[in-house]
């Protein structure tokens, strides 16, 4: 965040992720909690400065193929569709905390995962 910050980077984010990071932090069991606007203020502040990436109805039926293709069920979805956007915006580094459930996506995900360090 702080590269794309200083543009020593462009940052690019699936619009969906917007979503799922205001789930994310308005469920968290923190004290105290993050209230809905708290939220929209943290997404807004930090992430201005990233590209949208939106998706349209073939980049799911494109995910929902890679699923099926790989026989995951669930909520591996919604990484696939964070993936997805990440192939539409051919970006170099998918940055998650979560690589392996990136990794099982197929190798063109694969080999752009990384851990922030």
């Amino acid at each position: 965040m702080q590269k794309v910050q200083i543009s020593e980077i462009k940052g690019y984010i699936s619009t969906h992720t917007f979503a799922k990071l205001y789930s994310v932090l308005t469920r968290l069991p923190v004290r105290p909690i993050i209230s809905p606007a708290i939220a929209q203020r943290l997404i807004d502040e930090n992430l201005s400065l990233f590209i949208a990436i939106p998706l349209i109805a073939d980049d799911y039926k494109d995910a929902i193929t890679c699923m099926v293709r790989l026989n995951l069920p669930g909520g591996g979805i919604f990484d696939a569709l964070i993936a997805q956007a990440a192939l539409k915006a051919d970006v170099d580094i998918l940055l998650t905390l979560n690589p392996t459930h990136f990794n099982r996506l197929g190798q063109d995900v694969a080999q752009r995962v990384q851990v922030p360090s």
